[in-house]
């Protein structure tokens, strides 16, 4: 009498070689780190986005600059990263002049722009730091999961062989559920790099464009504060 074996997804799981559930659990583990990084990194780049395009609105609609530098002081943790960065800008160009005002000394303006721009570009970065925190994490799992997944299912397979060792007649029948175990690691491990591969290469170029902008308004804020400072 024939037995139809069960070859569930969960079953193929459930009975495959220790060896490869630990893989397949170092999977899941790794995939589910993957998509919580992916959520949160997509709603951190949208908020700076939209942040940072409400903050050039402001800005460029010709305000008092030291009425949008108490603003962006008031809530800097809801404030976007290109007001950060302007507010560290134009606080070191504030207490600069300040500087020079209290002591009496003939004011550097070279001196003054040169420690705006270092302060924006120290600020510049520590946004960039945070925009790009995990991307490396997603950039791993898209490269090594499938790798890890051909472990667990060149390891399935080699135990499947060994196990034609104890019966009497090879057939296909007997070998195909420990090679659909073992495959199913490496559809497991592809699961989890795909996903990863894909949001690290969208999430890069997005924090790039950002880039460019932070950038671009460094260089258009010191040609203002150097134009005040006259």
């Amino acid at each position: 009498m024939n037995v139809t074996q069960d070859l569930s997804f969960l079953s193929l799981i459930l009975h495959a070689h220790v060896i490869v559930q630990l893989i397949m659990a170092l999977l899941f583990i790794i995939s589910l780190t993957s998509w919580t990084y992916i959520f949160s990194k997509l709603f951190a780049i949208k908020s700076a986005r939209r942040l940072t395009v409400e903050f050039e609105k402001t800005f460029w609609a010709g305000g008092n600059l030291h009425a949008l530098y108490q603003n962006a002081g008031k809530d800097r943790a809801n404030s976007g990263p290109l007001a950060r960065i302007f507010e560290a800008g134009m606080g070191e160009f504030i207490k600069s002049k300040a500087a020079y005002t209290a002591s009496r000394e003939t004011m550097d303006t070279g001196a003054i722009l040169d420690s705006a721009r270092r302060a924006m570009r120290a600020a510049f970065q520590r946004e960039m730091d945070a925009l790009e925190a995990h991307l490396a994490f997603l950039a791993s799992v898209g490269s090594v999961s499938p790798y890890i997944g051909l472990l667990g299912t060149v390891w399935g397979i080699m135990n499947a062989f060994r196990g034609l060792a104890n019966v009497q007649q090879a057939t296909l029948a007997a070998v195909a559920p420990g090679i659909a175990e073992a495959l199913i690691a490496t559809a497991i491990g592809l699961f989890a790099a795909i996903p990863a591969f894909v949001a690290y290469n969208r999430f890069s170029y997005d924090v790039d464009r950002l880039a460019i902008r932070f950038e671009s308004f460094v260089e258009e804020f010191s040609n203002i504060l150097q134009r005040q400072s006259r």
